[in-house]
């Protein structure tokens, strides 16, 4: 069976720290996928805050989330720091992609690498929108 495979790029302009919580957790006894996007958004609305965006608010317009992609590298557990690196790239006219990697803290085990691809959107108009220069300018300079 064919693979997904998600390469990253060798630096990444941020950088967070979550730590698995027992509500992350599932019956495998390890942090579940679901919780996996949860912890890539958390880390996406750290790394747009530091510039003064959020999802609901670039420069006027909002985001909306296109795709995902999860590739599992190991599994991670109950009270485990993970380190979630941030970098955005591919940039469209209306949009991005957002890239991550999952390493456990303590021992740089790779837990996961995700990609999101969101679109810039323009929720009174219903439709989506170009990226604002605001964001593009900001992202130039390194992220």
């Amino acid at each position: 069976m064919a693979r997904v495979k998600l390469d990253l790029p060798e630096r990444f302009a941020f950088s967070t720290e979550l730590e698995v919580r027992i509500a992350d957790v599932n019956y495998g006894r390890h942090l579940g996928h679901d919780a996996i996007l949860a912890f890539a958004h958390e880390a996406r609305l750290r790394f747009l805050k530091q510039h003064g965006f959020c999802e609901a608010d670039v420069d006027g317009v909002g985001m909306i989330m296109l795709d995902a992609v999860v590739v599992y590298k190991s599994q991670a557990f109950h009270g485990e720091v993970l380190k979630v690196e941030v970098a955005a790239a591919d940039f469209g006219s209306c949009g991005c992609d957002f890239l991550y990697r999952m390493t456990e803290k303590a021992g740089g085990r790779e837990v996961a690498r995700v990609k999101t691809g969101l679109a810039f959107f323009d929720y009174a108009a219903n439709r989506v929108a170009r990226m604002p220069e605001k964001f593009r300018a900001a992202m130039a300079g390194g992220g």
